[in-house]
């Protein structure tokens, strides 16, 4: 109490305030020597505390001023400072006692808030994984996470290693239950875990099309009745019966599951009635699969049952109910919005940035293919039902297009239209097809070019090149963007063989479209016929990308290869050939004409026999064969090949010479003999057969050798004589031809004699009318032909036709889309 000093009435209460405190005068520190020596030392950057003293950082030190004097301070009643000293105790601060400060200290002691000097912590202690309770912890987080890499690995594709996955899941699944009833812990049993196995199990044998394995999975949870919602797996067992094509068992499971799933998931039983209705469509029973799709089309219509009830309807043959049915069609709802809705109308720059970030958003494309599916199954409802709903198809169309014009789907009339018209093309009514297609000469560009295109594809068929030129004019002038209209203006200029102009034709219809495989087809076709072979290689190695099995364009590109000198590169070309087609005999003509080029006769003569197994009608390849087997002296078996080339050209006396050649070489002079007088009686002026006939008789010493050649020397003489008449005709004729020019007295008489002259040459010239066509032929009559199996015989040659004549590669590449299914 004795700092303790009462206020008398005389006091001042507010005095002090004013006095100034030399402790906080900061303008004199630097001339503070203790101030400065504790900036100086470490202590200058210890936060501010006594030494001695806990508690505040003045403590009860007397604090030096700039003065130098040492002032205690109290408060102004007189009451101690916080932390001052009291019989040699410093005052506990608790405010601030988590920093470290303690009311236990005493003077001296050591200042150490973080507990230093006792030393490092000890460590922490391990988590103990030694109970059953953490081993089966850890094996149910080891279970979830098979799983979901089993999922993962389904996901890429991975079938096989998903299935692994859910195997071992399944087996430490159940290690884990035996584990929680051995330890007496059954109630903690995760029946979400076993679900979960044992669903995964079942879906990863059903994508490795293990049938059996999934439907037993699949039965171990529907036959628990721990689980709960199983009826919806009845339907992923309807799914497996239905592929195994046990639709009964398939259409029971989908009755169960439907029955099983409440009310409140209708799109869930929607689609099982779905499902239904196509179990009893592959049943063949149409009219319960009629009662299930109008049940749908009642409570949810979609455009898929909408299709498929006119497709029951049609297999019934209900015309009215096919009408109603089609009308139901075209009025689904298609719940998606307006075109317009992507169109900018204002110049908010904020709004068209977010209309063009929609414009191809994957909303968007989804709505995009929902309206082209919906386009396509309304365009094959009515070609469908078109013939059968009316006594004519016609008017059937004309139906169909009235009830589309009504609808939503007006741009569909046209199509309908065009599609009449093609339906008069494959009935053979081109009279009625034309007139169709000529009453779109008046409708918008788009509908006038489609109808032009076709008129022009159909005239270039008929090789009406100038209408197929003129409609081809009209479709480009109406779009000028459409390639096959493109296609068949630069076709009809290829006709006439203005290849440059036909290549810049093709290469606008690329420009507008990149991926038309016919024009970049057909720029080949005409650099080959510009003897451009490297830049028609290029168009043929850059459609060989986009078509990858197309036989036709890596035929083109062997044909390219040989001609650059290539053979090796054209082999390779024509082995993928034989890969995609593999019984192609003019391909494997080519690979042995190439083999036989290159000297490997044995892969040559494989080659040839191949397409002789497929096509035993090529003269070419018949004729290499046979020679074949001359020079491996083989004469019989070439016999056959010889025979059938003769059936094949009954009036070449070449092949039947052959035959009877073969039998003479082989030793067989008997039936030589008999194949020769056979020859003589069809060809009696044939004076190679004359000459063996006279040599055979003669070797055989038959009496008939003075008759073969009496009649030998008669058909040489005749041979002369007819040769000195055709070479004085020829003299006489260019005797006039000079004649002709030295006057014009007596040009008339001249001309007149001359002309008599000439054609009287000409008649003498020609064979008798007994003589055969071929007997006038100069290789047959060549006196140097003595045997045609002799070593001067020409190798065939087996130029393997083409897969697509460069003539008359338009007949078969025009416009994608000129004559439609």
């Amino acid at each position: 109490m004795e700092n303790v000093h009462l206020a008398v009435e005389d006091d001042d209460l507010y005095s002090g305030y004013n006095d100034y405190n030399p402790t906080f005068d900061s303008e004199e520190l630097e001339n503070d020597v203790g101030f400065q020596q504790a900036v100086r030392t470490s202590h200058g950057r210890r936060p501010p505390m006594t030494a001695k003293f806990p508690g505040t950082a003045i403590g009860g030190r007397p604090l030096a001023s700039s003065f130098g004097s040492r002032i205690p301070l109290a408060s102004s009643m007189g009451r101690p400072m916080t932390g001052a000293v009291q019989d040699g105790t410093a005052r506990p601060m608790t405010a601030i006692r988590a920093a470290g400060y303690s009311s236990s200290l005493t003077r001296g002691s050591t200042f150490d808030p973080l507990g230093q000097s006792r030393g490092p912590a000890p460590p922490l202690e391990a988590r103990s994984e030694d109970t059953v309770e953490e081993k089966m912890k850890i094996l149910e987080k080891k279970v979830n996470d098979l799983i979901e890499e089993s999922c993962m690995a389904q996901s890429m594709g991975a079938l096989q290693l998903a299935l692994e996955k859910a195997k071992e899941a399944g087996r430490k699944e159940r290690a884990l239950i035996k584990q929680r009833e051995q330890s007496g812990n059954t109630e903690h049993i995760n029946l979400d875990l076993s679900y979960s196995v044992l669903l995964n199990l079942a879906d990863q044998y059903a994508n490795n099309e293990m049938y059996p394995e999934a439907l037993n999975s699949y039965q171990v949870i529907v036959k628990n009745k721990t689980f709960s919602n199983t009826g919806c797996l009845k339907v992923n067992m309807a799914n497996i019966y239905f592929k195994q094509k046990n639709y009964p068992k398939a259409l029971k499971f989908y009755r169960m599951a439907l029955d099983q799933i409440s009310n409140a998931h209708k799109e869930m039983r929607i689609k099982i009635m779905q499902n239904i209705g196509v179990v009893f469509v592959r049943l063949g029973q149409y009219s319960d699969a009629i009662t299930s799709y109008e049940q749908i089309m009642s409570e949810s219509p979609n455009i898929k049952t909408g299709f498929n009830l006119i497709l029951c309807y049609y297999a019934v043959g209900d015309r009215e109910r096919m009408k109603k049915a089609f009308q139901k069609l075209i009025s689904v709802p298609l719940g998606i919005d307006d075109d317009e809705k992507y169109i900018s109308t204002s110049d908010d720059p904020s709004s068209n940035m977010v209309i063009e970030a929609i414009k191809n958003d994957k909303l968007h494309q989804m709505e995009r293919d929902l309206k082209v599916l919906a386009e396509k199954y309304i365009m094959t409802a009515a070609k469908l039902i078109a013939p059968a709903i009316e006594t004519s198809f016609a008017s059937g169309f004309d139906w169909c297009v009235d009830m589309v014009k009504s609808s939503k789907y007006v741009e569909l009339a046209n199509d309908l239209e065009i599609n009449k018209a093609i339906t008069y093309l494959r009935q053979k009514d081109f009279n009625q097809a034309v007139e169709t297609l000529k009453t779109f000469e008046k409708k918008d560009s788009r509908v006038k070019s489609a109808a032009a295109t076709n008129l022009s594809f159909f005239y270039f068929l008929e090789k009406d090149y100038d209408q197929a030129d003129r409609y081809a004019d009209l479709a480009t002038s109406a779009d000028r963007y459409n390639p096959a209209a493109l296609i068949n203006k630069g076709n009809t200029v290829f006709v006439r063989k203005d290849y440059e102009k036909a290549a810049e034709f093709y290469k606008e219809a690329l420009r507008n479209d990149s991926s038309c495989t016919e024009a970049l087809y057909n720029l080949g076709l005409t650099y080959k016929r510009l003897s451009r072979l490297e830049e028609a290689l290029d168009c043929f190695l850059k459609l060989h990308a986009i078509l990858r099995n197309s036989a036709q364009v890596m035929y083109q590109l062997a044909h390219l290869y040989e001609q650059l000198g290539d053979p090796q590169q054209a082999i390779e070309w024509l082995m993928q050939v034989i890969s995609v087609i593999p019984t192609d005999p003019h391909a494997l003509a080519k690979l042995g004409k190439l083999h036989d080029d290159e000297g490997d006769k044995s892969q040559a003569f494989q080659y040839y026999s191949e397409s002789f197994r497929y096509f035993p009608s090529n003269i070419d390849v018949i004729e290499w064969l046979g020679a074949y087997y001359i020079e491996a002296q083989f004469c019989e078996m070439a016999i056959q090949y010889f025979e059938r080339a003769t059936l094949i050209q009954p009036t070449q006396v070449k092949w039947q010479l052959i035959v009877a050649s073969c039998y003479r070489r082989s030793g067989n002079y008997q039936k030589a003999l008999e194949t020769y007088k056979e020859i003589h009686r069809r060809f009696p002026e044939n004076v190679e057969c004359l000459r063996f006939l006279v040599r055979l008789s003669t070797d055989m010493g038959l009496k008939e050798v003075q008759e073969y050649a009496t009649k030998l020397k008669k058909v040489e003489k005749m041979k002369e004589i007819r040769e000195q008449r055709v070479k004085s005709g020829r003299e006489n004729s260019a005797r006039g031809r000079r004649e002709g020019s030295t006057g014009s007295a007596d040009s008339g008489r001249s001309s007149s004699s001359s002309k008599g002259e000439r054609l009287s040459a000409k008649m003498r010239s020609l064979p008798a009318s007994n003589e055969p066509y071929e007997a006038s032929s100069p290789k047959e009559l060549d006196a140097s032909y003595v045997d045609p199996l002799g070593p001067q015989m020409e190798r065939p040659k087996t130029g393997a036709k083409k897969l697509v004549d460069d003539d008359d590669f338009a007949d078969e590449d025009l416009g994608d889309d000129l004559l439609p299914e």
